[in-house]
């Protein structure tokens, strides 16, 4: 199965070895793996890369009617293997639409990377 984040890699090349453990080395590997997170329905991972400043106390996506079916990434900034920050701008497409947002990313205390929050437009 090739990697619904678009690198056009399969997806146990690219970020199935996030979803199993391994952490995203950059804020733009770990926004490529929240997307196919959602494409598959993984509330798991998508919570635990989750900031636990902003993170929800649960997640349900059993019931979602939104079927992702392609993202493209329009910028980035910082969020690097020497960074503390960074900023990923996407567009997720989906059956009858797309949302683009606008996502900042931190590093915790142990260096792994969490998404904060986003400006949806």
């Amino acid at each position: 199965m090739i990697c619904p984040c678009g690198t056009g890699l399969t997806f146990n090349e690219c970020c199935e070895k996030y979803h199993r453990g391994a952490n995203a080395p950059t804020a733009e590997a770990l926004m490529r793996s929240r997307f196919s997170a959602f494409v598959t329905k993984d509330e798991d991972y998508l919570l635990r890369t989750w900031d636990p400043a902003t993170r929800p106390e649960h997640l349900d996506l059993s019931d979602s009617p939104v079927e992702f079916l392609r993202l493209n990434i329009i910028d980035k900034a910082k969020g690097g293997l020497f960074d503390d920050t960074g900023v990923v701008e996407f567009e997720a497409f989906y059956r009858g639409g797309s949302q683009r947002e606008r996502s900042t990313f931190r590093r915790l205390d142990d260096r792994t990377w969490v998404y904060s929050d986003g400006d949806v437009s």
